[in-house]
């Protein structure tokens, strides 16, 4: 399985997973079956909230699921429309999230844990 991890700073495996997907400046792509790691830059980071384009974002590159610690409404809908699964980081690396997801642990992202907006009163702050 393809599995991609927003980061701030890629370290390969022991990077650590970006607050948010949209804004997050790189992407560390796992093939969880082979262990080989492809960092993509984010295509999209400079979007107005609401308008992700995660394709763009990911640079078309083709993913099975995804594991982040916050997400748009618009992202997560487009996202579900292709069939990826996005799941909600437990973790503070890729490395320990990787671990939470073959294990079945890893919760399914759903509309209430998306994101509201990106100022101080919609709990997102990042």
């Amino acid at each position: 399985m393809k599995v991609c991890f927003p980061v701030s700073k890629a370290d390969g495996i022991e990077s650590e997973v970006h607050g948010h997907f949209g804004s997050a400046p790189q992407f560390v792509l796992v093939d969880s079956d082979t262990n080989n790691i492809t960092t993509i830059i984010n295509k999209d980071k400079h979007h107005v909230h609401g308008t992700c384009n995660p394709l763009k974002a990911l640079n078309n590159h083709k993913v099975d699921a995804l594991v982040v610690s916050g997400i748009g409404v618009g992202a997560l809908s487009r996202l579900s429309h292709l069939g990826i699964k996005v799941f909600k980081a437990k973790a503070l690396t890729i490395k320990e999230n990787i671990a939470l997801l073959k294990a079945h642990t890893l919760p399914e992202f759903t509309l209430q844990h998306c994101c509201s907006g990106h100022g101080q009163e919609s709990g997102c702050r990042h």
